[in-house]
């Protein structure tokens, strides 16, 4: 072995050394000065840089967070169901022009005949939403009138947005939509005769070797699943208090959101999907790359959709990052593959917290790395 080989290693090492450092510096700030609650992992290759828990799973006993906790995830669970999709299209049970109106009943609903599986993958379909969060209504105020354990399967979802005006023709603009993918986890069932989250659970979760990772039940009392929480505030926007979240949203996930997870099974679930092990070769390259031509501003840069994954590219229309996040009330989870270092980078709270910007931080070491 020679010496400029040791002397690389010894860069290699400090390198992560520092990074570690510094991301370890930013977590615990976070932890003291802005109430995060959760786990962090940066891992580059096969190289953890950085992974560390903070907080609690459950405040009133006072059981601490760990590594092989499962956070809510939210909305990355339509990473999952996109997977799923496009599972079907590679066994051609499915294409991507298909309407979904010829695959799903949805007769008497406003669900316009021309939208596509495409459309309702990339927030193209223009349909309208159970709760229209850029628009500001809260998801959690659906189930002031509504128990939200009524809601338990993709077909209870139906009620909720099906019979709504659209928003705009389907393909003619972007507008994010959770019931989209209820409209897709509808279409997995209807094809493969099974239900949403045992065909997820057999064809991804299984495959990647996702042991820690599951459509747990907020009322199933034997999972070792972190509890969210969310901060009542007074006038002055500080936190006095803390609520559960469990008349929040529906008591087990389905295809838009509420799989529980580890920071290590989502960087497995990345690294097995990048590696061809989910999908065909074709479909693989094209879950690895945006889809649409509409653009949103962001830092100087641009974001645009993809199947599932969002594209962030810098200002020289360089790819970024592809990454999705989630949020609900006492969940935050933010979920980016960086390919040109092939580094993921992962934050996943049980408690109210700015974890976006906590991420932003991270990613602003990641990037200048110098090895």
């Amino acid at each position: 072995m020679d010496g400029s080989y040791n002397i690389l290693s010894e860069i290699e090492n400090d390198t992560k050394d520092n990074v570690a450092i510094e991301i370890e510096a930013i977590c615990q700030r976070y932890f003291e000065k802005e109430n995060f609650s959760g786990v962090v992992l940066v891992k580059r290759e096969n190289n953890i840089l950085f992974t560390e828990s903070y907080g609690f799973a459950h405040r009133g006993f006072e059981i601490k967070n760990s590594l092989d906790t499962m956070f809510d995830t939210a909305s990355i669970t339509k990473l999952f169901t996109t997977v799923a999709i496009l599972q079907l299209v590679d066994k051609k049970l499915l294409s991507l022009e298909d309407k979904i109106v010829d695959i799903i009943d949805l007769t008497g609903t406003e669900i316009p005949w021309d939208v596509t599986i495409f459309h309702l993958l990339t927030h193209t379909s223009g349909i309208a939403d159970d709760a229209d969060e850029e628009a500001g209504e809260k998801y959690e105020d659906l189930f002031i009138s509504k128990p939200n354990y009524s809601i338990r399967n993709c077909s209870d979802f139906i009620p909720q947005f099906a019979y709504k005006k659209p928003n705009f023709k389907a393909g003619t603009n972007v507008r994010y939509n959770n019931c989209a993918f209820v409209l897709l986890g509808l279409a997995i069932e209807k094809l493969t005769n099974k239900s949403y989250r045992e065909y997820v659970s057999e064809n991804i979760f299984k495959v990647c070797g996702m042991r820690n990772t599951r459509f747990s039940s907020r009322d199933d009392g034997d999972e070792k699943i972190a509890e969210g929480y969310y901060s009542v505030v007074n006038k002055d926007s500080n936190t006095i208090s803390w609520k559960k979240n469990i008349y929040s949203y529906p008591p087990i996930g389905t295809a838009d959101g509420g799989a529980f997870t580890t920071a290590y099974d989502l960087d497995v679930f990345m690294r097995q999907l990048k590696a061809g092990k989910l999908l065909s070769y074709k479909l693989t390259s094209e879950i690895m790359k945006s889809q649409v031509n509409i653009e949103k501003n962001c830092d100087g840069g641009k974001i645009i959709n993809g199947y599932g994954f969002h594209f962030k590219y810098d200002k020289r229309e360089n790819l970024v990052s592809m990454f999705k996040e989630g949020a609900n009330a006492g969940v935050a989870a933010m979920f980016a593959y960086y390919p040109s270092i092939d580094t993921t980078s992962i934050v996943l709270a049980n408690q109210t917290c700015n974890v976006w910007k906590l991420h932003g931080e991270v990613e602003e070491i990641l990037l200048n790395m110098k090895v």
